[in-house]
């Protein structure tokens, strides 16, 4: 081993179900009970915490867009990293708050183990968290909370990111999650040529086995088990959201949740007393995004970047798909993981299993923040099994970012360098997509769609379609009207002819 591989030594997590209003923590405050946990598993304790030159703390959901509905009334940390530092005795040199996406946990990762290699980091923090449920309930009881703090000290804020959506797109629905993903997950269905019967059946079976994984997580939100059949049975409680997700196939962010990993390398990790048996080596990574706007997919059944992205990390680890021990695929949505699926040529009925949390329906999904849980729920797993291998991927926007991860107790021998992920970047831009127009008129069929629903009710059809003439795409609305709505919901729509005209600032197909 080189002194300068990096690895983890530390991983904590914490879930605040149970609170006092006026006693809760706010998000930042659950992120630092996770870095406490995270810096007394490193067995060194406060000794650590003094020598963390760099905190990076995942972007909160509230801070992660500019839409107002989206906003919490409360305040917030003006200074999240350093918030953070300054519950866990922490004075880092490097305060960084990370951009938007549920992929940045393991990028920051990737990018902390590349500057713990050149000696640009010693120890580094990476925590993050969400108090949504705190927030919900507190509005519903008219009260009000201060979550207002300011930390003095310098702040690298990474900012929102790239703009995932065009105002073309979000005017049609599309670029909110329960809305987007079940364009995926009609055209998986569509592809692989099964019912709509067949396929609610097979979504079930999926998310039953997570559902099983987080009722015997001490950390879940929602941690009972649910059968195949109640998952995929619309009811009052379990109301259609985005047609075919009923409510319990749907990320889960109304919870209170945080997670945080400490990293060094092994030389310092000498120094300090770290026991190995706590090193944990992050054997491969890689990262990749689609073309980010949805309109401009390849297709809308698969997902290159997360096929790409993973051989990628399993090259850098010299591993194949039979060498992982544990997986956790991104799950906010089955669409998520069964494309992962797909890309990688694995069953859904592996015996490994697709979680280790129990998916963000279930275990919860606390913002841009998940997969860090699923990190830190790894660690322990892997010390117990020093040959064994976890693999995590994370995702981010509506299948747009990816990251993935490998890790293991047993070392990286020699040097440890990743690949620019610019060069196997080059090879998702090239594919070729459909040419795409934002004023489409005449004759067309239908490549996508679903049927949005609030409170169950449904209110609005998404359509993306292909203009018959030219082949070129659109994205359309279709009519409000409920019986259409209804026979969209059980009949299979995609290859069903219409028109499609512009009717002001939206696109109207209407179904023949």
């Amino acid at each position: 081993m080189e002194n300068s591989t990096p690895i983890i030594v530390g991983g904590g997590q914490f879930t605040e179900k149970e609170f006092v209003l006026e006693k809760a923590q706010p998000p930042l405050g659950i992120a630092a009970e996770a870095s406490r946990a995270a810096i007394f598993d490193t067995g060194i304790g406060s000794s650590i915490a003094a020598n963390i030159d760099t905190i990076v703390s995942i972007r909160i959901f509230p801070d992660s867009s500019n839409r107002p509905r989206l906003q919490i009334p409360f305040g917030r940390a003006q200074n999240p990293p350093r918030a953070i530092a300054s519950r866990v005795g922490a004075d880092p040199v490097n305060a960084i708050y990370g951009n938007v996406g549920g992929n940045t946990p393991q990028k920051y990762i990737n990018e902390m183990a590349e500057r713990i290699t050149t000696g640009d980091v010693k120890v580094a923090l990476l925590a993050g968290s969400e108090a949504i449920k705190t927030a919900q309930t507190a509005l519903r009881k008219n009260v009000m909370l201060d979550w207002h703090e300011e930390n003095p000290g310098t702040q690298e804020d990474r900012g929102l990111g790239e703009k995932l959506f065009t105002p073309h797109e979000f005017d049609h629905g599309v670029g909110i999650p329960v809305q987007t993903y079940p364009l995926f997950e009609n055209a998986l269905r569509h592809h692989k040529g099964l019912s709509i019967e067949a396929h609610r059946a097979q979504m079930g079976k999926l998310f039953e086995k997570f559902s099983k994984v987080a009722a015997d997580n001490p950390f879940s939100f929602y941690g009972r088990p649910r059968s195949a059949k109640e998952l995929v049975t619309v009811t009052d409680e379990n109301r259609w959201i985005g047609f075919p997700y009923p409510k319990w196939l749907n990320a889960m962010d109304g919870v209170n949740q945080g997670a945080a990993v400490v990293m060094t390398s092994v030389g310092y990790a000498k120094e300090l007393g770290i026991d190995p048996a706590k090193w944990i080596f992050l054997h491969g990574c890689a990262e990749a995004s689609e073309k980010i706007n949805v309109v401009n997919r390849v297709n809308y059944h698969s997902s290159p970047a997360i096929g790409i992205n993973v051989r990628h990390a399993l090259s850098m680890a010299d591993l194949a798909l039979k060498d992982i021990d544990y997986f956790d695929f991104y799950s906010c949505f089955p669409s998520a993981v069964e494309i992962a699926c797909e890309e990688l040529n694995l069953s859904y009925e592996d015996s490994r299993g697709y979680t280790v949390t129990g998916g963000l329906p279930f275990f919860g999904g606390p913002g841009n923040n998940y997969s860090m849980h699923a990190i830190a729920t790894m660690l322990p797993k892997l010390r117990a099994n020093p040959s064994h291998f976890g693999l995590v991927t994370a995702n981010g926007g509506y299948l747009s970012k990816h990251a993935t991860g490998i890790y293991s107790a047993a070392p990286v021998m020699g040097e440890w360098e990743r690949e620019n992920p610019i060069n196997y970047q080059r090879e998702i831009d090239s594919i070729e997509s459909p040419a795409f127009t934002e004023s489409p008129e005449g004759l067309a069929t239908v490549e996508t769609y679903t049927i949005c629903h609030t409170r169950g009710i449904p209110d609005r059809g998404i359509v993306i379609g292909r203009l018959a003439e030219s082949g070129q795409r659109f994205l359309a609305n279709t009519p409000v009207d409920s019986e259409l709505f209804d026979s969209m919901i059980k009949e299979e729509q995609i290859g069903r002819a219409g028109t499609v005209e512009n009717e002001g600032e939206l696109n109207i197909f209407f179904p023949h």
